[in-house]
């Protein structure tokens, strides 16, 4: 005689879902700024556009962009195609610093710690992202 058992998602503690809500209002308001700026053409955005090798006409699209990813992970019900847009927009950010020798701990890997909190908050916030990652004990 066998036995099945089901895993049913993980229910979310009080403590676990506050603190990944914390983190991601604190990731919110760090990349709406950054976005922000980049909408408004601050001028020190656009010299660190250009130092980057990037053209500076660039930078409206690359905010909305960020915006609309960021939108998406804040609302549950796009929280996980939200995280997975902000990955890539962090990707690109990794490469883009790699690609002009930027330091390798301090700036150039900088997008892939904010994208491990992004990953980290959704994690504790969402059962069915632990559900999904199940591996992680």
């Amino acid at each position: 005689m066998t036995t099945t058992t089901t895993t049913a998602p993980r229910t979310n503690s009080p403590v676990a879902a506050r603190v990944g809500w914390v983190l991601t209002a604190l990731i919110a308001i760090f990349l709406i700024f950054d976005g922000v700026t980049k909408l408004l053409n601050v001028q020190a955005v656009k010299d660190a556009t250009v130092d980057l090798g990037l053209r500076e006409e660039m930078m409206p699209v690359v905010g909305i962009v960020l915006l609309v990813s960021l939108a998406l992970y804040l609302l549950p019900r796009t929280a996980f195609l939200g995280a997975v847009l902000l990955t890539g927009y962090l990707g690109g950010a990794v490469l883009t610093n790699w690609r002009v020798d930027k330091p390798l701990f301090s700036t150039v890997l900088f997008a892939v710690y904010v994208g491990i909190v992004v990953w980290g908050a959704l994690y504790l916030r969402d059962p069915k992202v632990r559900q999904v990652m199940s591996f992680v004990r």
